[in-house]
C-alpha cells in the first residue's frame, strides 16, 4: 500500500543563521526544547530521513520548513530569504525523485510577495501548496492583507497547510507563565495551546466570511483536527447560521467542504473515529509530524486500524493524491 505523509519538517541551519539575533530574541523563550534535540534529523534529507521512510514503508514525504523563518524578517528582506530557502529545499529533494515533494515557505510579512512566491514554487518546483506556521505579526489569515495569497492558492488549486506556531507573547504571559520547569512552554505549544489557537484560526476564517469569499480554497490542519471534531456540534448549535446570520453555510458544512485534517502526532483510534464521524473519511489524510514524532509510531497506528481497507487506503494515500493532484 502506498503511504504519503505531509506534515514532515525540515530546518536548514544556514538559513536560520541568516536571521538577525534580535529578530529571534522575542520568540526564543517560547521555542520548544525539542527543536535542539531533533536538529540533526531536521537538517537531513538523504540519510536518516530516507532510511526511516524505507523502514516504515513511506512512499512519499511532503516536507515543509519548521520554526524560525521569513516571518521574522521585514517585508523588504523576507521575499528573497523565502525564495532562496525554497530553492534549497527543491534542490535537496530533487536528489530522490518520487520520494519527496514540498510545501512552500512564504514571506508572509509581504503578502503580495507571498502570493508571487507560491505561484513560482508551484510552477517552477512543482510544490504542492504552502505551509504557514500560526500567526504572522499577531495577525490571522482572515486579515484582508492576505487576500492576494488566498486568492492565489484558490486559483492554483493548491492547499494551504495551517500549522501551529509560537503564541503571541501576551498570550504566553497570561496563560502559560508561572508554571514549574518547562510546563508553561509545553502547555502553550504542543501540549495544548497551539492546537486550540489553530482551531480558533480556522473558526475565524469561517466567521469572518473568508471561506465564503474563497469557496474553492483548500485548508489542511494537523493533529487530528486541532480539537475541532469534538466541538463541531457545539459550535453549530451555538453559532448556527440562523443565530449569527453571517455565513452561507454551517460550520460543520464549511469544514467538510474546505478543510482537511491529518493524523500528525496523534496515534490513538478514538480521535480518528470522531474525525471520520465529523469531517468524513474523504477529508482525512495520514501524517506523522516527523521528526517530532517517529515514523514507527505513525506506521504502527496505521497498521492497527480496524476500519475497512477502503477507508485505510483513502487515509494512507488516496485523499492526498486527490486533494493535491499528486
Amino acid at each position: 500500500m502506498r503511504i504519503i505523509t505531509l506534515e514532515e519538517h525540515v530546518v536548514f541551519p544556514e538559513f536560520i543563521n541568516r536571521i538577525p539575533e534580535e529578530a529571534k530574541a522575542a520568540k526564543k523563550s517560547s521555542q520548544p526544547p525539542i527543536m535542539d534535540k531533533v536538529a540533526p534529523l531536521l537538517e537531513d534529507i538523504s540519510n536518516m530521513r530516507l532510511k526511516s521512510m524505507d523502514e516504515n514503508s513511506i512512499s512519499l514525504q511532503i516536507v515543509s520548513v519548521a520554526g524560525e523563518g521569513s516571518d521574522l524578517l521585514g517585508p523588504d528582506t523576507a521575499p528573497e530569504f523565502a525564495s532562496q530557502y525554497n530553492d534549497a529545499v527543491a534542490a535537496r529533494i530533487a536528489a530522490h525523485p518520487g520520494r519527496f515533494a514540498a510545501f512552500a515557505h512564504l514571506p508572509l510579512t509581504n503578502p503580495q510577495a507571498a502570493a508571487t512566491e507560491l505561484e513560482r514554487t508551484v510552477k517552477t518546483h512543482s510544490f504542492k501548496g504552502a505551509l504557514i506556521n500560526g500567526l504572522t505579526q499577531n495577525q490571522f489569515l482572515d486579515n484582508p492583507v492576505y487576500a492576494p495569497l488566498l486568492q492565489k492558492a484558490q486559483d492554483l488549486d493548491v492547499p494551504i497547510y495551517l500549522h501551529p506556531g509560537i503564541p503571541p507573547q501576551a498570550i504566553s504571559d497570561t496563560y502559560y507563565s508561572n508554571l514549574p520547569k518547562n510546563a508553561g512552554v509545553t502547555l502553550g505549544l504542543y501540549g495544548w495551546g497551539w492546537h486550540s489557537e489553530t482551531a480558533l484560526h480556522v473558526l475565524r476564517l469561517i466567521f469572518s466570511g473568508t471561506f465564503d469569499k474563497y469557496p474553492k480554497l483548500k485548508l489542511i490542519i494537523g493533529h487530528m483536527g486541532e480539537m475541532l471534531p469534538m466541538m463541531i456540534a457545539r459550535i453549530d448549535s451555538q453559532l448556527g447560521v440562523e443565530k449569527v446570520g453571517i455565513n452561507k453555510r454551517s460550520t460543520s458544512q464549511t469544514l467538510k467542504d474546505q478543510v482537511y485534517i491529518t493524523t500528525s502526532g496523534i496515534f490513538t483510534q478514538g480521535p480518528l473515529h470522531l474525525a471520520i464521524e465529523t469531517f468524513g473519511i474523504d477529508n482525512i489524510l495520514f501524517s506523522v509530524d516527523y521528526p517530532f514524532s517517529k515514523n514507527e509510531e505513525g506506521k504502527a497506528f496505521l497498521d492497527s486500524l480496524t476500519i475497512p481497507q477502503e477507508q485505510i487506503e483513502k487515509i494512507a494515500h488516496g485523499n492526498a493524491e486527490r486533494i493535491m493532484n499528486l
